[in-house]
């Protein structure tokens, strides 16, 4: 039976890190190694990670089958560095991270194990996600779609979540760029794409949680400029900026509909309305696929959001139906 890693970074993120634990913890695979790397917390988050640490004395609920094998809470540069000390600390055969606001659903790294087991080939496997709100309501689920190296150049976004990996993956490419802070992620995901197969696996796996201090919306702008960094970085590459050319203006439009889609999250509509416009004037397809945001920029500033908002309400009630 594989051994899999899960590295949870934390700060100051109390208010939901015990639901992220034992989303953990209480997972049905008899082998996880949990590590949690915490960013010198001052909010009560230590406490909460010593009460399910090994050297806790407090007994095992029936839903929880492990504990956390090791923790620390210090000062860290940000996420990626608080993720990294994680992953030279794992030892498992399969690795992943869980930030301390996201949470597993059932069964979902015994279903990640079994695909790896049934899929020698694979080196990265990954399912949809159940978007939440801070109250932990579904309000969207998100469905992914199987992607190659030249889709991920062209910014198509996997769920971190929801995404396991081969340790041995790892060793090639190696650790998260600390110098990302928003798509940090996705850089890792495009290096791990050029040394093997990438699988989607269409099951819900975990709950991604959007609330006003997350990143996606406290510092929207970021995210466009770690973008076009990528786009950057990518063409200056061996091997990724042969698999750029073919597709530069997908992928440059493309760069700019991250940035609109975020700018929009982060209440900012007149700059979404025109980082959209940027991608449609360089390549219309890609602009177009996702015209829902022109859309939703638009009425934004033309004070009809309610109709956005009462669509959002109509579709966050027919999930919540679906999944309870």
């Amino acid at each position: 039976m594989k051994l899999i890693s899960i590295i949870t970074p934390s700060f100051n993120q109390a208010r939901y890190l015990e639901q992220t634990i034992q989303s953990v913890l209480g997972q049905d695979h008899p082998r996880i190694e949990y590590i949690v790397v915490d960013g010198a917390s001052t909010d009560g988050s230590v406490e909460i990670i010593k009460k399910y640490s090994m050297e806790s004395d407090s007994l095992l609920s029936e839903s929880q089958k492990h504990k956390i094998d090791w923790w620390l809470s210090e000062k860290d540069s940000g996420q990626a560095e608080a993720i990294n000390k994680g992953l030279a600390r794992a030892t498992g055969e399969i690795v992943a991270w869980l930030n301390s606001d996201d949470y597993y659903l059932p069964g979902a790294v015994s279903a990640a194990v079994k695909v790896f087991e049934e899929n020698p080939d694979v080196v990265l496997v990954y399912g949809n996600i159940l978007a939440v709100d801070e109250h932990g309501n579904p309000f969207n689920t998100l469905t992914y779609k199987q992607l190659s190296l030249q889709d991920l150049l062209c910014f198509q976004i996997i769920g971190q979540p929801a995404v396991f990996f081969r340790r041995e993956v790892l060793e090639k490419t190696g650790m998260l760029d600390p110098t990302f802070h928003f798509l940090l992620d996705h850089h890792l995901w495009i290096r791990i794409a050029q040394h093997g197969k990438i699988l989607h696996v269409d099951q819900t796996w975990a709950a991604a949680r959007y609330h006003a201090e997350a990143k996606n919306r406290a510092k929207a702008a970021e995210f466009g400029r770690e973008a076009f960094r990528i786009l950057a970085w990518a063409e200056s590459q061996p091997g990724l900026g042969e698999a750029v050319r073919p597709v530069e203006r997908r992928a440059r439009a493309s760069a700019h509909r991250v940035d609109a889609r975020y700018l929009l999250d982060g209440g900012k509509s007149a700059s979404a309305l025109r980082a959209w416009m940027r991608a449609f004037f360089i390549h219309p397809p890609t602009a177009l696929a996702r015209l829902n945001i022109f859309g939703s920029a638009l009425l934004n500033l033309m004070g009809l959001d309610f109709i956005r908002s009462a669509f959002l309400s109509r579709r966050s009630r027919r999930v919540n139906e679906k999944n309870f």
